[in-house]
């Protein structure tokens, strides 16, 4: 067995984990980070077009309150509004933070940080380099963490259980993916920072570690899951050729000119948002290719055209979208800077994950806290562009110092007792228990999990869809129970494959039960029964828990936002009276609250 003990364990090893370990450990605390994959190979590489941040480097009239207040409106108005301003007030200290740790970014030609256009931002906000963005934030990070007294990393080792002592969060247990030894980690406090989950879907830009493996251990702990029925479609997969299906094609190509057209030719954004037309927000985008779709006018491929060609000169192409020339040169044969790139909408990013506190991030378990994807709260019911990277180096600080000083107020960290060692090995290697006679295997189980999440639980739902999905997943649920794999516990993957399918079920559930829940039509949340918003779900979250070993989605108010923060969103030149609540009309119509309204 390999045991650790430490003061902060960190579970995940992308830019949130990386950016909590090394608060805690400048925090004078011993962490452990933990990844199942390898230092440097997150997903957060897969955030390309910047780091949204009201710098106002190229738009000077740019701040951080405009900022704040296109993310409560692109997140229709549900978000947490002190984590929206804690995160648009404090990501400008990050950039400069990584910048001063080495980040390299794009420059303007009097040598300040170089700021794009992305979708729904009133001004051009996003700190870049290139498209490559997420890569170079990895990059810096990872030089940090090991350069940081206190912080040692676990690489190719699964989690698969926390461990408790009373109520509070006291380590984590799981096994080393190549040698097959079961890893013990005894911790005064957990930062979940494990990101998101998108393989239980068909068509997704997720890597591989994409299971929902974190977010479904916190929830088997006790820790409540929020808004899980937001799943991000963003609007840009590639299309073509079939086994890049999905992959994902960069906002920048948008931020820096990019058009989409229908097969006839017509920028059709600008019949579904005049205003801001391409760069709408994901969701706006992402509906309205389907549509176009829907309609007949898509691509030969069943997509749209998204033209840079006609925008920008080749020699500006291969400066500033590199990644994405070589992409569609390499997978698909197809030179950008001559020809269109076909696109179609793909699960991207989950705004929902753990109920976690603003200024802390601590979950409802104690000594857990969660950041980064697999936290909720800051993205409401959309994420817009470029807010991801910034999440994880905010929200992956404040963890990280919250942990830090959890830990030092509690310097025991009981071990668990050699009958509940026995136990968690015991299911832990429960899959290996003979694959001969087996009915099902866990590949089976995923692609069918994908073919119910996808097409049930896609981009557009009903009840009788989700009432569907739904009814899928528990017969899967039972399956898995029964998934046996040969072999042995060294270098296996179909005992890995057991271990994610568990935990993307969990997720699913969570994810259709509240979809099923949420009777309307709001950000990426798109019920063809509920089409439009209404009033009595912009004022709730709704939270996944445990009850009695079972599911059940409970309602919690949004919190209130105090009266400057809604003028702040008065102010915004996109100001769309629209997505406004109508529990916030006696602030915007002139009338204020009392103080005591918005405790």
């Amino acid at each position: 067995m390999i045991e650790r003990e430490c003061d902060v364990l960190v579970v995940g090893a992308g830019g949130a984990g990386m950016r909590a370990a090394i608060a805690a450990a400048e925090a004078g605390c011993s962490t452990v980070v933990v990844t199942k994959s390898l230092l440097g190979k997150a997903h957060t590489v897969m955030a390309e077009g910047g780091i949204a941040a009201g710098i106002g480097n190229v738009d000077s009239v740019d701040s951080w309150e405009v900022h704040f207040a296109d993310t409560m409106l692109g997140g229709h108005v549900i978000n947490n509004w002190r984590m929206v301003e804690l995160y648009a007030h404090e990501v400008i200290d990050r950039v400069y933070e990584l910048e001063r740790w080495g980040g390299l970014f794009d420059r303007t030609p009097d040598g300040r940080i170089m700021q794009r256009a992305f979708g729904a931002h009133s001004w051009r906000r996003l700190a870049h380099v290139g498209d490559r963005t997420g890569l170079e934030l990895i990059r810096t990070c990872q030089d940090r963490l090991v350069h940081t007294a206190g912080a040692e990393v676990l690489m190719e080792c699964t989690l698969v259980r926390l461990l408790l002592s009373g109520d509070a969060v006291g380590g984590a247990i799981g096994y080393d993916r190549n040698s097959g030894e079961l890893v013990l980690i005894r911790a005064a406090a957990v930062v979940m920072a494990s990101g998101g989950w998108g393989r239980m879907y068909r068509h997704t830009s997720n890597s591989w570690e994409g299971t929902g493996d974190g977010a479904a251990m916190a929830y088997e702990a006790g820790a409540e899951l929020q808004d899980m029925e937001f799943v991000q479609f963003h609007p840009t997969g590639m299309v073509w050729p079939p086994g890049a299906r999905g992959i994902l094609v960069t906002e920048g190509v948008r931020g820096e000119g990019g058009i989409l057209r229908n097969s006839e030719g017509e920028r059709f954004m600008e019949r579904y948002d005049p205003v801001k037309k391409d760069l709408s927000s994901r969701d706006v985008v992402a509906r309205s290719i389907y549509k176009e779709v829907q309609a007949g006018r898509g691509s030969p491929h069943g997509g749209a055209f998204l033209d840079i060609a006609t925008r920008l000169p080749a020699a500006e192409i291969h400066r500033k979208l590199p990644s994405m020339y070589e992409q569609f040169h390499s997978l698909a044969g197809v030179d950008i800077t001559r020809e269109p790139m076909e696109v179609y909408p793909t699960i991207h990013y989950t705004m929902g994950g753990l109920r976690v506190d603003a200024e802390t991030a601590a979950t409802t378990v104690p000594g857990l806290y969660a950041a980064g994807e697999c936290a909720a709260g800051l993205h409401g019911a959309n994420r817009l562009g470029g807010n991801s990277l910034g999440d994880i180096l905010v929200f992956g600080r404040r963890a990280g110092e919250a942990a830090a000083e959890h830990a030092r107020s509690r310097p025991s960290k009981p071990a668990p007792s050699g009958a509940q060692l026995r136990e968690l090995e015991a299911l832990i290697v429960e899959p290996l228990a003979g694959g001969g006679d087996t009915v099902d295997n866990p590949y089976t189980l995923h692609r069918d999990l994908q073919e119910a999440m996808q097409d049930d639980a896609g981009i557009g739902r009903s009840e009788e869809s989700l009432t569907r999905a739904l009814g899928a997943i528990g017969e899967l649920r039972e399956r898995a129970a029964r998934v046996r794999v040969a072999g042995g516990r060294v270098l296996n993957p179909g005992w890995h494959a057991c271990w994610d399918a568990r935990f993307m079920l969990t997720i699913s559930e969570a994810i259709v039960r509240s979809a099923l829940e949420r009777r309307e039509s709001r950000g990426s949340q798109w019920r063809f029964d509920f089409p439009d918003e209404e009033d009595h779900w912009s004022r709730i979250n709704l939270v996944a828990v445990r009850r009695g070993g079972e599911m059940r989605v409970e309602e919690r108010p949004v919190p209130l936002m105090p009266d400057e923060a809604v003028r702040r969103l008065q102010q915004s030149r996109f100001f769309p009276t629209a997505v406004i609540p109508a529990h916030y009309a006696r602030v915007i119509g002139g009338e204020a609250a009392s103080p005591e309204a918005h405790a």
